[in-house]
């Protein structure tokens, strides 16, 4: 089994058109696309699990930079995430800048 992350999907990407996408080159056995908590919006990336490495490799190949309801992706093996993920309770500041106060 392997986990490819697929970034720069266009908001409009369904889990639909994106299993199509990659069942040309294997078994898919899982597509996620994350969406915003808050909002419920696309965030734009997602997750697709496919069952033979093999097959998971050519799809990397070929579909990273391929075009995607317009939007080239950007397609590569997905990394464990670390233990310092991001998020947290740091205040946003004021717009930027070097100026921010915490």
């Amino acid at each position: 089994m392997k986990n490819i992350f697929v970034g720069n999907l266009s908001f409009g990407a369904t889990e639909d058109s994106v299993r199509a996408a990659f069942e040309a080159y294997g078994t898919v056995e899982r597509v996620n696309l994350v969406t915003d908590r808050d909002t419920g919006q696309a965030r734009g990336f997602g997750f697709v699990e496919m069952t033979d490495s093999g097959e998971a490799d050519r799809a990397i190949a070929e579909l990273n930079g391929a075009e995607l309801n317009g939007r080239a992706l950007n397609v590569n093996e997905a990394r464990p995430k670390t233990g310092s993920g991001g998020g947290g309770s740091r205040p946003r500041g004021n717009g930027g800048g070097s100026r921010n106060r915490w």
